[in-house]
């Protein structure tokens, strides 16, 4: 069963980013904006990796051009990375930004646009389009904007809570990379 899970997740994941979209406006109506803005990027993610990974299109095109033909990024790795890894973490900073204090909530902010910078980086290197590159353009730059400015105006946007999120975001894409490297040199 969890072999199945791992093969298919983002199916799941998709159409509960769907749900939690049409569910949004009666779960946060009570919420401050800042808080709503922040969970909205949840869904917003999980819709963004149905165009990145359906058909296990991220995988195949990152083994192709970061891995350089080699197949440096499991099935098993991508699930971790974005179940545990992305909605872990936003449903933790969501957790953190309601009972201590918003400016967590800028964790899910920098997971959205450090990945939207990447996917663009990655588009420009490789002079081509690449997998979860049309919602990083089209969702993640205005709504992590928007997740920004209202963690900002609601007062969570101190330089400590904007280092943090940045850190966590980069931290968890820096992984990634050092791991895949640390493949590569296995199997050279």
């Amino acid at each position: 069963m969890l072999q199945r899970l791992v093969a298919h997740w983002v199916y799941g994941g998709a159409l509960a980013g769907v749900l939690l979209f049409v569910l949004a406006p009666l779960v946060t109506r009570s919420w401050p904006m800042a808080l709503t803005a922040c969970f909205l990027l949840l869904p917003v993610y999980m819709v963004h990796q149905y165009e990145e990974h359906d058909d296990d299109r991220f995988r195949r095109f990152f083994n192709e051009t970061i891995g350089k033909g080699r197949d440096v990024l499991s099935p098993a790795a991508v699930f971790v990375t974005n179940v545990p890894g992305v909605w872990g973490v936003i449903a933790v900073s969501l957790y953190l930004a309601w009972a201590v204090d918003i400016g967590f909530g800028l964790i899910a902010v920098y997971l959205v646009l450090v990945n939207a910078i990447v996917h663009i980086v990655h588009a420009l290197v490789f002079r081509r389009y690449n997998p979860g590159l049309g919602t990083a353009i089209a969702l993640f730059i205005p709504l992590g904007a928007f997740g920004l400015w209202q963690v900002q105006r609601a007062g969570g946007g101190t330089a400590g809570y904007q280092t943090l999120g940045l850190a966590v975001a980069v931290g968890i894409h820096a992984a990634i990379l050092i791991r895949v490297r640390q493949l590569q040199r296995r199997t050279v």
